[in-house]
C-alpha cells in the first residue's frame, strides 16, 4: 500500500511527510543542563543515521540552555534540527521554540492540570471553561511558533491524558483522539499547519486503534497533517524491539507514518538502527506467510533465518494480524542452522507483544530523558534478574512521573524515579512507597509483591 498522502512540514531543512523519505529520530538522556554531554550524544545519534534529536526541557532554565547546545552542534558542523520535549510548562514551551526547529507538547499537561487518576464530574460549562483557557495558552505558544518558524509536534501518551479527558472518554483510545483533536483543531482556526502529530502507548494494540481513529477523525475535518509513529516505553532486548516493530510495523504497512521513533530502555544509537532496519526491511507490499484454519484456530505460518532483522521483518508483517485478533496461532519455521528453540521463542514473544497469551513476567521501561535522575539501564536489569520469574505479572520501570504513573496503568507495580538514587513504588496507579533508596528498592518491590499476591489469594 502506498504511504497515505499528508502535507509536508518544514523541520529546519528537514522536510516530515509529504513525498519526503520516512524520518529516524531518538531523543537525548544526558541532563539539559549539560551542554557538552548533550552535544556528544546527539552527535552520536546523528552519526547514527538519526535526522532529529529531541531534547527534554522541564523547566524555563533548561528551555534556555536549547540555544547553547544548539549553537555548540552547529559550531561542530550539524545541521540536524532539535525538538524540545516539554511538559507541564506552556512558558518552557514559548522559551524552546525560540531556540529549536520543533516543540513537542503533550496535550494531555499542557493546559490541563497534572490528572489525579480519579473520575471527576465536568459540567458543560466548567468543561468549556477548560477548553477556552486551553486555546488562550495554545495560541499563545502558536503565535511565538509562527514569529520562529518552529514546527511543532502534537504528542498525545496513553499515560498522561488529563482528568478531563478521562471524565468524558475514559482512558481509552477514543480519549486519546479527542485530547489530540483539541489542540488539532485550534492549529487548523490559526491557519498554522507545520504540526506533526503522534498517538503512543506503551500497549501495540492501543497505539494501533489510536491511530486508526486518528486517521478517521482527520479525515472527517479534512486535516492532513504527518504522523509520528512509535510504541512508548517498549522496553529493551528482543521483546522492545518486537513490541516496537508490532505496533510501527503494522500501521507501516497500512500506509501510514511519516517519521518514527524506536523507544528502547538503551543507549538512543541503538534506537536508529532498529528503525532503519525496520525501514529498509520491511517491504509493505510482503505477504511471505501462509494462514490456516483448524478448526476453530487460525494458524499463521512463516519462516525465520535466524537474524535480528528477520524477528523484525516478521513481527512487523504479521503482528497485526494477532492485534486485530484475526489469527490464534503463530508457526514459525526454521531454516537451516536455526534452532527451532529460537523459533518458537520468538513466536511466543511476538504473540505475548499482541496481548494474545502469556508466556513469561512482562517488563515495559521508558528510554530515559534529561529529566531520569537514576541508572535506568541499570535498574531495568535488577528488576528483570528479581522477578522473571513471575510470569503472570506484568512490572513497570519508569525514568521520572511525566508518564510513569499513567502510562504503568496496566502494570501490576510500578518502580518510578523520584529523583536522585531515589525510587517510588506503585502497585497499579496507586503509590504504596515514597523515596525508597534505589539501593533497598528491589527488597522493598519484593516484599510489596509478596504482600500483595499472598494477601489477594486470602
Amino acid at each position: 500500500m502506498e504511504r497515505r498522502k499528508t502535507n509536508a512540514v518544514t523541520v529546519g531543512k528537514l522536510v516530515i511527510g509529504g513525498d519526503a523519505p520516512i524520518v529516524v529520530q531518538s531523543m537525548l538522556t544526558t541532563p539539559t543542563l549539560d551542554t557538552e554531554a548533550c552535544v556528544q550524544q546527539a552527535i552520536c545519534i546523528i552519526e547514527a543515521g538519526g535526522e532529529l534529536v529531541r531534547i527534554t526541557a522541564q523547566g524555563i532554565k533548561e528551555a534556555e540552555n536549547l540555544k547553547n547546545i544548539h549553537n555548540l552542534l552547529r559550531i561542530k558542523g550539524y545541521d540536524t534540527p532539535l525538538s524540545a520535549d516539554i511538559h507541564f510548562n506552556p512558558e518552557a514551551a514559548i522559551v524552546a521554540a525560540r531556540y529549536v526547529e520543533k516543540v513537542r507538547i503533550n496535550p494531555g499537561n499542557f493546559a490541563d492540570k497534572r490528572a489525579v487518576f480519579r473520575k471527576i464530574e465536568y459540567t458543560d460549562d466548567e468543561y468549556a471553561k477548560e477548553l477556552f483557557e486551553l486555546r488562550h495558552k495554545f495560541k499563545k505558544f502558536l503565535d511565538v511558533c509562527t514569529d520562529y518558524r518552529t514546527a511543532i509536534r502534537i504528542g498525545t501518551n496513553h499515560g498522561s491524558l488529563s482528568d478531563r479527558i478521562m471524565s468524558r472518554y475514559g482512558d481509552t483510545s477514543k480519549g486519546m483522539v479527542e485530547a489530540t483533536m483539541e489542540y488539532l483543531r485550534i492549529c487548523k482556526d490559526e491557519k498554522f499547519d507545520n504540526v506533526v502529530i503522534s498517538l503512543k502507548s506503551s500497549d501495540c494494540r492501543v497505539m494501533i486503534d489510536a491511530v486508526r481513529m486518528l486517521i478517521v477523525a482527520m479525515d472527517a475535518e479534512n486535516i492532513k497533517y504527518p504522523i509520528h509513529l512509535g510504541v512508548t516505553e517498549a522496553g529493551e532486548g528482543e521483546d522492545g524491539r518486537i513490541r516496537s516493530a508490532i505496533g510501527i510495523g503494522t500501521l507501516l504497512k497500512e500506509g501510514i507514518g511519516d517519521t518514527i521513533r524506536v523507544s528502547l530502555t538503551e543507549p538512543p544509537e541503538d534506537e536508529i538502527l532498529v528503525a532503519r532496519q525496520l525501514i529498509s526491511n520491511f517491504n509493505l507490499k510482503s505477504h511471505d506467510y501462509t494462514i490456516d484454519k483448524i478448526g476453530e484456530r487460525i494458524i499463521v505460518t512463516t519462516s525465520f533465518n535466524g537474524s535480528d532483522e528477520d524477528k523484525l521483518r516478521i513481527a512487523a508483517n504479521i503482528g497485526g494480524l494477532f492485534v486485530d485478533r484475526k489469527a490464534t496461532d503463530l508457526k514459525i519455521m526454521p531454516e537451516d542452522g536455526v534452532s527451532s528453540e529460537i523459533a518458537d521463542e520468538l513466536a511466543r514473544n511476538i504473540l505475548q507483544a499482541a496481548g494474545v497469551h502469556r508466556y513469561k513476567a512482562e517488563f515495559i521501561s521508558c528510554p530515559g530523558c534529561g529529566r531520569t535522575l537514576f541508572d535506568l539501564q541499570g535498574a531495568v536489569a535488577k528488576v528483570k534478574a528479581a522477578f522473571s520469574d513471575l510470569k503472570h505479572l506484568k512490572i513497570a520501570i519508569m525514568g521520572c512521573v511525566v508518564n510513569g504513573p499513567g502510562e504503568m496503568g496496566d502494570a501490576d507495580y510500578g518502580y518510578v524515579g523520584a529523583g536522585y538514587g531515589k525510587v517510588n513504588l506503585y502497585k497499579g496507579r496507586q503509590m504504596i512507597k515514597a523515596g525508597v533508596s534505589e539501593n533497598e528498592a528491589i527488597e522493598e518491590l519484593r516484599r510489596l509483591i509478596t504482600e500483595y499476591e499472598i494477601g489477594s489469594k486470602k
